[in-house]
């Protein structure tokens, strides 16, 4: 799905949750424990995650990794990615999910990052930009360039629904 088609979809509550309900129910059948690593949506895309009932038996953790030290820290980001590529890059966003995978027990893994707004943005990644990366243990990654419209909340509520949309793609 295109970024404008995403954005002409129902983002609700309601409709990111029937989202979260249908990844819980694939992790669930095809016996995946899923793993977040969240720099933009600041945990957004795990609270959905764990608002399913039993998510425990599905749901492993979820990182949240806001600044650099953090992304370094919690997910084993290379600096030198961090230096030459910027925390909003592919680069950045594949060692993300790879860490979350790396330093939890699950076998999927989402990670995203990306500009909110209303500032940060720069005219070679303006506010909009998103990177989400997801990855299966032991498979290989996929990652994908997102460029949302609205404001903070409406990009962040997009990038949830595509990470979910993606996880969903993956759980099959």
């Amino acid at each position: 799905m295109n970024d404008a088609g995403l954005s002409q979809l129902d983002l609700s509550d309601a409709a990111l949750q029937a989202l979260a309900d249908e990844v819980g129910d694939h992790a669930r059948s095809h016996h995946q424990l899923l793993v977040t690593a969240e720099s933009c949506t600041g945990g957004w895309i795990a609270k959905v995650l764990t608002d399913v009932a039993g998510s425990s038996g599905w749901f492993e953790c979820g990182m949240v990794a806001y600044g650099y030290e953090a992304k370094q820290a919690l997910l084993g980001v290379r600096p030198e990615t961090l230096e030459l590529h910027g925390a909003v890059s592919r680069e950045t966003v594949i060692e993300m999910v790879s860490g979350a995978l790396v330093h939890s027990g699950a076998t999927l893994a989402v990670a995203v990052t990306g500009i909110a707004g209303p500032g940060g943005g720069t005219e070679e990644k303006p506010v909009g930009t998103v990177w989400i990366g997801w990855k299966r243990r032991g498979g290989y990654t996929q990652a994908e360039l997102f460029h949302f419209d609205g404001d903070r909340e409406a990009v962040r509520r997009q990038t949830v629904a595509a990470s979910l949309r993606g996880l969903l793609g993956i759980l099959g």
